[in-house]
């Protein structure tokens, strides 16, 4: 039996120790917000906090979690940051398929944690592990400068072709 504390409760379950800490989480405890991508730790789809730090829970086995607390996306939606965080993910329209956010979600929440208002590259270097695959990367940064801040960042739109005088030539 394996002791577990996650988000603020604890668990016993009974599993082998090198099960990797996802499938805990979603088999076992029935927590299903943390997503399975690569199954490697390259995509961050299964990013979740051990004792405050971004991890990835697919290649985490249980038996290293030790007494060190768990929190999953569905803990940090408890949080004002988590509530702020996910407020600015729907304000700046960041999820497209949805299928990478919560990933994305934690290593935000992870970030803001550590650097309360974070420059460009801060944001670049906590969110590198992350890979969204429709590619909202420029939301995603304009929603954690939303979250940091509290005011609303603007997009700017993005043209494709020459840009026309209006000169009729």
């Amino acid at each position: 039996m394996i002791d577990l504390h996650i988000n603020g409760q604890p668990h016993a379950v009974d599993v082998p120790a090198d099960m990797p800490l996802l499938w805990v989480l979603r088999d076992v405890v029935g927590l299903t917000g943390t997503k399975f991508g690569c199954g490697i730790a390259q995509c961050g789809a299964c990013t979740v906090h051990l004792d405050g730090q971004p991890v990835r829970s697919c290649v985490l086995p249980v038996g290293a979690v030790g007494t060190r607390p768990v929190t999953t996306i569905e803990g940090v939606a408890r949080t004002s940051s988590g509530q702020q965080i996910q407020k600015a993910w729907l304000d700046v329209d960041v999820v497209q398929c949805g299928y990478c956010q919560s990933g994305q979600i934690m290593s935000a929440a992870a970030l803001l944690q550590r650097v309360p208002n974070p420059s460009d590259a801060d944001i670049d270097l906590a969110m590198a592990g992350n890979v969204c695959r429709c590619a909202t990367y420029v939301r995603i940064r304009a929603a954690i400068k939303q979250a940091a801040t509290g005011k609303p960042e603007l997009l700017q739109s993005i043209v494709s072709g020459p840009a026309t005088s209006g000169s009729g030539s």
